[in-house]
């Protein structure tokens, strides 16, 4: 481009202008004449095209031209330099493929996880009002494909395996298939207590999430009861061993209902190091969390009798992995803590925490965090949790939170509903929504009452049109930005 924008802007390449002054109507005296430079290369084609001789016979493509610096492709066992073909380097390959066996499983599982993915992408409806095409060839189609991969799990090879448990995974968050499920509870329950046993690390790992959406899918019946406590023994032992994976005790830590249990894994870091910082390894991070997610889960539906056991014995360990290095570590201690007032407070009103003032300046250190070593979403998200963590510890109550799915909405004005909230959304993903329109289970635990039934038409005059909603998220907005405009106004008074 540089040097065209050169050429062009030489004297001899530019056009000649052949005339007088422009008329006093603003026409024009005269034309653009082209240069010597440009006649000149004009008359240099005409000629060089004259002596091209005509081609005769069937046109062919030209093969195109080697790129630079880019190796050559060699055909059949064509000779290396030196004298070596491709296959001399087989043990060196044999590395790199041992090397590599775990990654080639990663992808392959990824690679067959897409096509669960595009499956049912081709169910979901182009909009609220629109019509579903042809959902009932559809649906036997998933059906089809999803035995496909409950025959897969059964398959000698871990890569397979892994590929049709990542399937399994996606279809089951996204679709509620417990007609499917019912007939093959036990299929799939023999089959998931092989991956445990035998599997490795990320093996076990979707193993157990499978297991976890599988109970979610079958409901609060007896099949849901009887597949759980069959599998139970077993995910205490995976979780109860530190020999195995950290991701595979990560995911079982989700559905172990023994608190004692869990309270092992966490509280043995409880005092190492110092008093008050406990020394956790980076690899057991994820696993500390999710034991003290699923543990605090527990707390939700624990009686009343064995809560206040729980306070003295935790309470004033807890705050330790506060200054873990691990944010999602320190969150998740800070929303324990939140959890645990709240429910001492349910037990006795006038509770009272005797090392509270050394706990509050903790939460308000977190809460005003600005180190510029962390991540500033990190900062972020810390800073908004604590600032609740706080509020609710003082005294005060949790802010309500509000989520809107279809034409409802759920209502969350305590840590004890906001914790089986997020366990829920972190098994489900982006089906979370689709299965609190339609899992009886959910809405069970939430209060939603009985599945809403609504027809095209229905759904179609329901519909806010795209300008009201632009008008009422604008109106939204002007009132929020004035609200906040009085507390963000640094000339105003701060009592």
């Amino acid at each position: 481009v540089g040097l065209n924008r050169m050429a062009w802007n030489s004297p001899s390449r530019r056009p000649v202008w052949q005339g007088g002054a422009p008329r006093e109507d603003g026409g024009a005296r005269g034309v653009w004449r082209p240069s010597s430079g440009q006649v000149s290369a004009q008359r240099t084609g005409r000629r060089l095209a004259a002596l091209e001789p005509t081609p005769t016979g069937s046109l062919t493509p030209r093969p195109p031209r080697p790129v630079p610096g880019m190796p050559r492709a060699r055909k059949g066992n064509t000779l290396r330099k030196g004298g070596q073909r491709r296959g001399g380097g087989a043990r060196s390959s044999a590395q790199a493929d041992s090397g590599s066996s775990d990654d080639e499983a990663a992808s392959e599982a990824r690679s067959t996880a897409s096509e669960c993915t595009s499956l049912l992408s081709t169910t979901a409806e182009d909009s609220l009002g629109g019509d579903v095409v042809n959902e009932q060839g559809q649906q036997e189609d998933l059906e089809e494909k999803l035995k496909e991969y409950v025959d897969c799990l059964t398959d000698k090879s871990a890569k397979t395996r892994q590929g049709a448990l990542e399937s399994l995974r996606l279809a089951l968050a996204s679709r509620l298939l417990p007609d499917f499920l019912l007939e093959r509870r036990l299929t799939l329950a023999d089959a998931l207590e092989k991956c445990l046993k035998k599997g490795k690390g990320e093996e076990q790992a979707v193993a157990a999430a499978v297991l976890g959406l599988l109970c979610v899918q079958l409901g609060p019946g007896p099949k849901g009861e009887e597949l759980f406590h069959s599998l139970q023994p077993l995910l205490v032992s995976v979780l109860s061993d530190s020999t195995a994976s950290p991701a595979a005790r990560l995911h079982v830590s989700d559905l172990v209902s023994c608190l004692a249990c869990l309270e092992s894994v966490f509280s043995r870091f409880y005092g190492l190091g110092s008093s008050t910082t406990p020394v956790v390894p980076a690899n057991l991070h994820g696993l500390l969390c999710a034991a003290l997610q699923a543990w605090a889960l527990l707390l939700t539906i624990c009686p009343s009798t064995q809560i206040s056991h729980i306070l003295d014995r935790q309470l004033t360990r807890l705050p330790q992995l506060l200054s873990s290095e691990s944010v999602n570590l320190r969150i998740a201690a800070g929303e324990t803590i939140a959890l645990l007032f709240e429910l001492a407070r349910d037990l006795e009103e006038e509770f009272v925490y005797e090392d509270m003032e050394a706990l509050c300046s903790v939460l308000r250190t977190l809460a005003t965090d600005s180190n510029k070593y962390r991540a500033k979403a990190d900062r972020r998200r810390q800073r908004s949790t604590f600032r609740a963590v706080l509020h609710s510890v003082e005294g005060g109550e949790r802010e309500e939170e509000i989520v809107r799915f279809g034409f409802e909405v759920l209502y969350m004005d305590s840590w004890a509903r906001h914790r089986i909230y997020t366990a829920f959304k972190e098994v489900l993903g982006s089906g979370m929504h689709h299965h609190l329109q339609n899992n009886e289970l959910l809405r069970d635990i939430f209060g939603l009452g009985p599945v809403l039934v609504l027809d095209a038409t229905a759904l179609k005059a329901c519909k806010v049109p795209r300008f009201e909603k632009h008008l009422y998220n604008a109106a939204t907005f002007k009132a929020r930005t004035k609200a906040r405009s009085r507390v963000r106004d640094k000339r105003a008074d701060i009592l």
